[in-house]
């Protein structure tokens, strides 16, 4: 009988889901490193790698990532013009079966979603707790303008949804960005990915923690080992992924 208790086997296995995405970072890289618990695995692993002599640099998707990455030796990039990123690498707060994610737990969706959308390759890696058959079981995050925030509120409520602003320490939840973080929920019987497009087109909102069809894999840590999927809804880029054999 496993004496370990669900965080310490939840933590082994979002370590092992993050050990195992290493296989497809090649030398000369450009990274981007994601935000957030599974994440931290990874941006350990790289800078060892980093240490061992591999040349890789980072485009960050937080400040609490540039501060990990830099105390381990990670060259950090700034996102400017004609600099790609060949492979991003991040968490999720769930998924669904048609690779449709939802992210922005720790507030950097928004820098998430950047990073995601430049990299030539994306993985998503995971415990097996983030696997779900309808999305909504996680607040949906939206990040606002402070400016208007209440408006949009009001909004989120029009097209059929609940939302409260995040808070620390008993005041809103500021991200990198000096914005704010609604974190939403919508009833069963809505249509979430239709609710959710249309939180993104509200005044006030820059962008909001749905990721539909981004990864080109997705690498989970389950109970019976660590299990890889290709997304086959993305075709783009996934010849040049090589590593474990995928379900």
């Amino acid at each position: 009988m496993d004496s370990r208790n669900h965080v310490e086997i939840k933590e082994e296995l979002k370590k092992a889901a993050a050990l195992a995405s290493v296989k497809y970072i090649r030398d000369g890289m450009t990274l981007g490193l994601g935000t957030g618990s599974t994440a931290y695995y990874l941006i350990q692993e790289v800078g060892a790698m980093v240490r061992a002599g591999r040349t890789l640099q980072a485009a960050v998707t937080s400040e609490a990532t540039e501060k990990l990455a830099v105390s381990l030796g990670i060259p950090i990039i700034r996102p400017e013009a004609g600099i790609k990123v060949d492979l991003a690498i991040d968490g999720v707060d769930e998924i669904d079966d048609s690779f449709c994610a939802v992210k922005g737990g720790g507030g950097a969706l928004l820098r998430e979603k950047v990073v995601a959308r430049r990299a030539e390759q994306v993985i998503w890696i995971m415990d097996e707790s983030k696997l779900v058959k309808r999305l909504g079981t996680f607040p949906f995050p939206a990040e606002v303008l402070p400016f208007g925030s209440a408006w949009a509120a009001e909004a989120v409520k029009e097209l059929g949804g609940t939302s409260v602003c995040r808070q620390r320490d008993g005041r809103p939840f500021v991200t990198d960005n000096g914005n704010w973080i609604l974190d939403i929920s919508f009833s069963e019987n809505i249509d979430f990915l239709t609710a959710a497009k249309a939180v993104r087109g509200i005044p006030g909102v820059l962008e909001t923690g749905l990721f539909d069809k981004f990864c080109d894999r997705i690498i989970v840590g389950t109970k019976e080992g660590v299990r890889e999927r290709r997304n086959p809804f993305k075709t783009s880029g996934n010849s040049e992924m090589h590593g474990a054999k995928a379900e």
